[in-house]
């Protein structure tokens, strides 16, 4: 390890089951820490930190606090919602921002935040492309419905009777690299609990296996669940972690925009020795 990571301070935070390392770049530039190596070396289980993926707080003339994320393999992603609930709560943690509302320059554009009710919250991306039929992708038996639309990023959202039943990486996986999608797209089951709520299992590109939960997929699970007509203009996921996430959607210019809200919690503080 250079002289250059060692002594790093971090954070690590956890969004419903999705962990990060965060590291605060708005003073002290990334360097080597920003690089795909370091990155999956950190966010290995067995051997470093561990984490599905680390972000990056830097300055931006274009919000109040902007980062950079990067999945556990070193890829990028435009959006993680559940990276963007921790950092609602770290900015405000930290002094970098009032609970009361501000801005996040996110590679999918700037999105407007806030502590609700004791929680993180923010509005993201307008769902688009939605193709709630989606046929390229022909459906199993035991499946519902499928269907495909963008929210930050590209995914598919497949109804099942038993989100216990399915054989998350056997189907998850190849619907992930289908042919018909050219950007790849994570992969959500959603399922009714006998309660008459919802659940939700994610097949996540980037870390190319299930995750305890999936913001952004969540918030794209919502909007098809309302165009198919199985819920409202507020839904509420219980993810694999078994913490909810709430998706409120509103219509603006026509198209569906989703508000979400839940965990964003700061686990700890480190420094970095080794990577």
């Amino acid at each position: 390890m250079s002289d250059e990571l060692r002594g790093r301070s971090f954070y690590k935070m956890t969004g419903s089951g999705n962990d990060f390392l965060f590291f605060d770049a708005r003073a002290e530039a990334p360097g080597a820490l920003e690089t795909p190596a370091v990155i999956a070396r950190l966010c290995a289980r067995g051997t470093g930190v561990g984490g599905d993926g680390v972000v990056f707080l830097v300055n931006t003339p274009k919000a109040d606090v902007g980062i950079r994320y990067y999945n556990s393999d070193g890829s990028t992603a435009s959006l993680c919602g559940n990276a963007t609930l921790c950092t609602t709560n770290l900015a405000v943690t930290i002094g970098a921002a009032p609970a009361s509302g501000f801005t996040i320059e996110t590679d999918a554009g700037v999105v407007k935040a806030r502590i609700s009710d004791g929680l993180p919250e923010f509005d993201m991306p307008a769902a688009g492309n939605i193709q709630a039929d989606y046929q390229p992708i022909p459906r199993r038996a035991n499946e519902r419905r499928l269907a495909y639309l963008t929210v930050g990023n590209p995914h598919v959202v497949i109804q099942v009777d038993d989100l216990e039943a399915i054989d998350l990486m056997g189907r998850g996986r190849p619907v992930r690299y289908d042919a018909s999608l050219p950007e790849g797209a994570n992969v959500n089951f959603v399922a009714r609990r006998p309660d008459g709520g919802w659940s939700i299992r994610t097949y996540e590109r980037g870390v190319e296996g299930e995750t305890l939960a999936c913001g952004t997929g969540t918030a794209a699970s919502a909007v098809a669940l309302r165009e198919w007509g199985e819920s409202g203009d507020r839904t509420e996921l219980l993810t694999r972690s078994g913490e909810p996430l709430g998706v409120r959607l509103w219509r603006d210019a026509g198209a569906w925009q989703p508000s979400l809200r839940g965990e964003g919690r700061l686990v700890y503080r480190g420094v970095l020795e080794t990577v």
